[in-house]
């Protein structure tokens, strides 16, 4: 992934932006930049571009951001309302940001990052700010999920996320940032609304009887289109769900004192490694019924410290007296770089409305 981020045309696209300050050496920066990124890895390598970077700009860094403002490309396109992060490339004015603005400068690093986002994606560049200025940063936040760049919107909802992929812990309250997703879930961009349920279901570890009453506020004001907000609320509590929290599952309207039938069947039995896991689950019920069906699998450790995950299968209605079979085949990888395949017995288990309904032993070979 990161040699096709950062190869020949990615980093003289990013000279020829560059090459337009006075005094930068556009040829020096492609060939410092280049040397270097072999040997580094993807963030890394955004560190060293950054270091190239900065070596032809303003020691100051009122100057230094004026420098990185005027070489930005055109913000991203403003039509689109999804799928729109940008190109790593353009991190460096977060990275700098951070390194020269976050002591002295903090306003107009604030505003560097307020104008880089449009470009790419800051959350990680926000976070420090949010660590060091506290009160200052969010009372900036508290203007921009007003502000008329979706992006910067975005930004408001990503970089307070408490549990942020790849990014620096952060030491706020987790529940702070409520108050900006009560004021942007109703944005009319997906990308905004995906972050706020991304960011509503980060905080169902912490508090996810806060997260269910901030969503049921939300579907009385009615302020977001409901099928939107039918979607954010799904996204929002995919893991209270597997978790079979009963709040999350009967906000989804599902109901965990349903009477209904559960078989599960698993074959191959014993399985290899790398060979498919072929499950079946069958329900049954004498009522109309709405079911949230997952599987989970309890993995032998040879350290006795077994683990569980949980795997989602299917939601679906049950007609009154009319069986309904759903099947999967679950790929055991070998190899896998998030999760390692030990030898032995297993446990499978079918989970209806959070319920544990049904269990198969499976040996793993």
């Amino acid at each position: 992934m990161k040699d096709e981020l950062f190869n020949a045309r990615t980093i003289g696209d990013l000279a020829a932006e560059y090459a337009i300050l006075p005094g930068f050496d556009p040829d020096r920066f492609l060939s410092e930049a280049l040397a270097g990124l072999s040997s580094r890895g993807l963030l890394e390598r955004l560190d060293w571009l950054a270091d190239c970077i900065a070596a032809q700009l303003p020691d100051r860094f009122p100057a230094m951001a004026d420098a990185l403002v005027a070489a930005m490309p055109a913000p991203l396109d403003p039509t689109k309302t999804d799928d729109d992060f940008g190109r790593f490339i353009h991190a460096v004015p977060g990275i700098l940001a951070v390194r020269h603005g976050l002591e002295d400068h903090r306003d107009r690093a604030l505003d560097l990052l307020e104008a880089a986002t449009q470009r790419f994606s800051m959350e990680f560049y926000l976070r420090p700010f949010l660590n060091r200025w506290p009160d200052e940063t969010l009372a900036r936040l508290d203007r921009w999920v007003a502000h008329d760049n979706y992006h910067v919107r975005r930004l408001v909802s990503e970089g307070t996320r408490p549990r942020l992929p790849w990014a620096a812990n952060i030491q706020l309250d987790p529940l702070v940032p409520l108050r900006f997703l009560d004021a942007m879930h109703a944005d009319p961009t997906r990308y905004v609304t995906r972050s706020v349920a991304n960011h509503m279901n980060d905080l169902t570890r912490h508090a996810p009887d806060r997260v269910v009453t901030h969503l049921k506020a939300w579907q009385q004001t009615k302020r977001q289109k409901p099928k939107e907000l039918d979607w954010m609320t799904r996204h929002a509590l995919r893991t209270a769900v597997k978790r079979g929290e009963a709040e999350a599952l009967a906000l989804l309207g599902y109901r965990q004192d349903c009477d209904v039938s559960v078989t599960l069947k698993v074959a191959p039995n014993p399985v290899a490694i790398g060979e498919a896991l072929q499950i079946e689950v069958s329900l049954c019920a004498d009522e109309a019924l709405p079911v949230m069906v997952d599987y989970r699998i309890r993995f032998h450790r040879p350290n006795g410290r077994d683990g569980e995950k949980v795997f989602k299968l299917k939601a679906a209605n049950l007609k009154p007296g009319i069986p309904l079979t759903l099947q999967k085949a679950h790929r055991l990888k070998e190899g896998a770089s998030t999760f390692t395949l030990h030898p032995g017995p297993h446990l499978v288990t079918a989970q209806v409305n959070g319920q544990d309904r049904a269990e198969a032993a499976v040996t793993l070979v």
